[in-house]
């Protein structure tokens, strides 16, 4: 999640060792740009044989086996090139260099490989570890939950992930179905730890809290304790030892809600993209009417912790609970992802369709490029409470 005040990252670190990178990534051919030149104009009587060896070994630092091979074959023809511009063939010096390049080639292509293969192991096995997580974190939500029918999806932004800060988990309780929505502010694994705090507090005070706002408050106690713990403060940003700049840094925006017997749903929002009720043909954001910062950041709250605010869910309709990566994907022209709108065009989908046709739509409109994590409850209050959507 982003914060709304804060201005783009200019360029700083990350940008700069960008460019030496790409810098980096250009040496090899420099080199044999150099070479060649030296070996062209009357300053070829110095000796260059080893600055042009040298640029397989180079190329396999920055760009693996294939950057490898492009540099060896530039370096080959730049090598035929200048033995014959000199008319130099014949002569040992010129076969010595082939044969130093060869063997310089080999090594520095069998040791990009290596290291390559060694690369990708590890990454497998950090998607296998975050896979585990994933499930034990953010759970897909069970099909049924007394009077709803429910499903769940989680996008992460960032290519080859499969967690982020992004929270969600639906539980039937004797209160009736309670669940959570929320974001945590920053990326990374202090937000993964901040995500799973809160989703212990919450899958632990439903059960036993009548009130929903009394659940909140546990989600956010849990958050500061968490914080308070000697070294938890860089990580989760809310504590005394961060200051005013940590507290802004980790609030936890969430929507709590709660589905009793009765046809109505209850909310609870900190500071979250409120629900969209999709009922017939029209689709209706259930707004607070009293709005409240997020988890993290209760000591702006100058009266009570809150309330909750109730709406019809009645059977038919259909409930979309989202984190912001939905409501605020944009394409390459700064455009808004139309959400009602694509609830609308998909309302006689199932709840799998929908949700894979939400996929669709979001990669579709942002190029594949999500700015954000994604994590939806979609909900249907069945018609007949005994049967399933």
């Amino acid at each position: 999640m982003r914060a709304p005040w804060r201005s783009p990252p200019g360029p700083g670190a990350g940008g700069h060792h960008q460019v030496l990178f790409t810098l980096a990534e250009c040496l090899p051919f420099a080199v044999a740009l150099l070479v060649l030149l030296v070996e062209l104009t009357p300053a070829h009587v110095v000796y260059t044989g080893p600055l042009l060896v040298a640029t397989p070994a180079l190329a396999a630092v920055t760009m693996g086996p294939g950057g490898t091979l492009a540099a060896t074959g530039v370096a080959v023809g730049v090598s035929v090139i200048t033995a014959t511009h000199n008319q130099a063939w014949g002569g040992q010096q010129v076969y010595t260099n082939f044969l130093a390049l060869f063997l310089v080639s080999v090594a520095s292509f069998v040791m990009s490989r290596t290291a390559r293969t060694r690369r990708e192991n590890e990454l497998n096995q950090v998607r296998r570890i975050a896979t585990a997580a994933q499930e034990v974190l953010l759970r897909p939500v069970p099909a049924r939950l007394g009077p709803v029918s429910a499903a769940s999806m989680y996008l992460a932004a960032e290519t080859g992930a499969q967690i982020g800060g992004d929270l969600y988990d639906a539980v039937q309780t004797r209160y009736g179905v309670r669940m959570i929505v929320g974001d945590v502010r920053g990326k990374g694994l202090p937000a993964v730890r901040a995500a799973a705090v809160v989703l212990g507090a919450f899958r632990e005070s439903v059960h036993y809290e009548d009130d929903l706002v009394e659940v909140v408050s546990h989600c956010e106690a849990a958050l500061r304790r968490d914080a308070a713990v000697a070294g938890a403060g860089a990580g989760v940003g809310v504590g005394v030892a961060g200051g005013d700049d940590a507290l802004l840094e980790g609030f936890v925006t969430a929507l709590v809600a709660q589905i009793p017997d009765s046809h109505h749903i209850e909310v609870i929002n900190r500071g979250h993209p409120p629900p969209l009720l999709l009922r017939n043909r029209t689709v209706r954001s259930l707004s607070p009417t009293a709005p409240l910062p997020p988890l993290g950041l209760g000591e702006f709250i100058s009266g009570p912790p809150g309330r909750t605010d109730s709406y019809p869910f009645a059977p038919g309709d259909r409930l979309l609970l989202c984190t912001d990566g939905v409501v605020e994907a944009r394409d390459r022209d700064s455009t808004f992802f139309d959400l009602p709108e694509a609830m609308l065009t998909m309302r006689d989908h199932t709840r799998q369709a929908f949700l894979e046709g939400l996929r669709r739509a979001l990669v579709r409109h942002t190029q594949g490029r999500l700015a954000d994590d994604v994590a939806v409850i979609l909900l249907d209050r069945r018609e007949d409470e005994g049967h399933g959507r």
